[in-house]
């Protein structure tokens, strides 16, 4: 009976600590002050270092639990941005994947705050270095692209109307630019795509610039313009994106009234390069090694006269 009545003594003191869920962090308070002891599987964060100083941690890679709590992720982050801070690193970014989501609230608590956002994931930034934040804001501008396609041998270029437009006006074909997509390429793609004519791309016309743009979800618009020579002339348009598409006269493009503002200033434009020769009014194209090995960039600009060549 004693031995009985010590094991239902011995449960009774085990209970509380049976019914406490299991935490991934221990702590011990040794001398040195209290210490993390973190649960097996579960490291410390650990980043790639740019060359501003800056520290990207990438989730998705940082082998954390699926199942990782807010608390114990808050407590990882701490450590880490203790240690980040004693190496003198000036800012911390987190690739937070749709899956960890939950990481994002408890970085919030650490002041990190929204950067930006894409499919399938959200990146949060913190200055921790000296002063005011430095960090850059994220892009802030879409890309669109039209491609007018001139016919030389009589004066016309290539023209369309939009199916969801409340005002059918002539313009250019055109888009906006993918990630990573050459503007002149964007040019020929949606040529093709909108009208069924294929191009090649010849020269930058202009350049549009409009702010607060609701087609851009209030941020800004860049609209650029490009000069094409066509391949093919026989038109096969989307009917999905376009109402019509025609070869029209310069001539009557620069004065119709069932235009766009900047689609008659532009066929004026290509009338007097027609008139007095492209290369008063062509921004060509120049690749150029970047100083970044091995990339290159394009560079737009008026023909360099030969004197000036070196």
């Amino acid at each position: 009976m004693a031995a009985v009545s010590s094991s239902r003594s011995l449960f009774k003191l085990l209970l509380p600590l049976l019914r406490e869920p299991v935490r991934a962090f221990s702590r011990t308070a040794p001398a040195g002050g209290s210490v993390p002891h973190r649960a097996e599987g579960t490291g410390a964060l650990t980043g790639a270092v740019d060359r501003f100083g800056g520290v990207t941690v990438q989730l998705s890679d940082a082998g954390l639990p699926a199942d990782i709590s807010e608390s114990v992720f808050s407590d990882l982050l701490r450590d880490a941005l203790v240690r980040w801070k004693a190496e003198g690193k000036v800012a911390v970014w987190l690739r937070v994947p749709i899956s960890l989501s939950r990481c994002a609230a408890a970085a919030s608590t650490h002041g990190f705050t929204f950067h930006h956002a894409r499919h399938d994931h959200a990146v949060l930034a913190l200055w921790i270095g000296e002063g005011q934040s430095r960090l850059p804001g994220f892009a802030t501008h879409q890309i669109g692209v039209a491609g007018a396609v001139v016919d030389e041998s009589n004066g016309k270029v290539l023209v369309v109307q939009d199916r969801n437009k409340t005002m059918n006006a002539w313009k250019f074909p055109g888009g906006l630019s993918d990630p990573g997509e050459n503007i002149g390429a964007t040019a020929v793609r949606e040529v093709f795509e909108e009208t069924g004519v294929r191009s090649e791309f010849r020269s930058l016309l202009s350049l549009r610039q409009q702010h607060n743009h609701p087609g851009a979800f209030g941020m800004s618009d860049m609209y650029i313009i490009c000069r094409l020579s066509p391949l093919t002339y026989d038109i096969n348009f989307c009917t999905q994106e376009c109402l019509r598409c025609e070869w029209l006269e310069l001539t009557e493009l620069a004065k119709t009234s069932d235009t766009t503002p900047i689609t008659a200033r532009l066929a004026r434009l290509l009338l007097h390069g027609l008139e007095r020769g492209f290369d008063g009014i062509d921004l060509g194209l120049e690749e150029l090694p970047a100083v970044y090995s091995g990339m290159f960039y394009q560079l737009y600009h008026r023909p360099i006269p030969q004197t000036l060549k070196s």
